[in-house]
């Protein structure tokens, strides 16, 4: 199987730095995506699903920082790394305080900031284990990831692995509205073949069926019309 490229979104104004920094990337085995403004950043998210953003504190009609800090508010923990042309330590911790993972001032080397993206992507794949390691309770039922077993009163549920990875995905992600096209990433199941908006319809419908009362009226995974399906426990 091919391995998939880790993703990077670089946001910054500067098209020269834009190209320059797509370039060094590329080289070492990312996948860089570039745009030069951050009022359409959640759309690309969905679009793109980057594993990491790049984000220029000083942009056209917006401040990086307080981009970074809408993606908190709307549940997104994509890590970021705000770059800018102040480096001073009151700055610094603005940026932080506004969610980001890690802050570089410019100019800067390449070098540096590739070391950065390694480093903070070290960080959020161990944090992410441990917490992908942790069983999730809702009612009577126990979603157990590290056995990819849906339990109910210690009754174990039987899911295809793609309706495993599509609970996890909403599991995960309590409160936050997830779209088709966001949970068709999250889910993929290569085993089970491509997947497509109506198959995330009909595993919805499969899991609604397994942890619903009344899958007509369902609790824990509701529809949000327009966008796609968001799980409250």
């Amino acid at each position: 199987m091919e391995k998939t490229l880790t993703k990077v979104l670089v946001v910054d104004d500067d098209p020269a730095l834009r190209q320059l920094l797509a370039d060094y990337l590329n080289r070492h085995g990312y996948d860089t995506l570039l745009s030069n403004d951050s009022h359409d950043l959640p759309a690309r998210i969905e679009r793109y699903t980057p594993d990491l953003i790049v984000l220029d504190r000083m942009l056209p009609h917006g401040d990086g920082a307080d981009a970074c800090r809408r993606l908190r508010q709307m549940g997104e923990d994509i890590p970021v790394i705000l770059l800018t042309g102040r480096d001073d330590t009151i700055d610094r911790v603005l940026g932080l305080e506004a969610g980001a993972d890690d802050y570089l001032g410019k100019p800067f080397d390449p070098r540096e900031l590739l070391a950065r993206i390694e480093a903070v992507l070290r960080r959020k794949k161990g944090a992410s284990a441990l917490v992908k390691e942790q069983p999730v309770h809702f009612g009577p039922f126990t979603f157990d990831p590290a056995r990819r077993q849906l339990l109910k009163e210690n009754s174990p549920i039987k899911l295809t692995g793609g309706e495993i990875n599509l609970l996890e995905a909403l599991v995960r992600n309590p409160g936050k509205a997830l779209s088709r096209e966001r949970l068709l990433a999250l889910a993929r199941d290569d085993e089970e073949g491509e997947r497509n908006d109506r198959a995330i319809d009909i595993a919805i419908l499969r899991l609604r069926r397994a942890i619903e009362n009344d899958p007509k009226q369902p609790h824990y995974i509701q529809t949000v019309w327009g966008v796609g399906y968001r799980f409250s426990p």
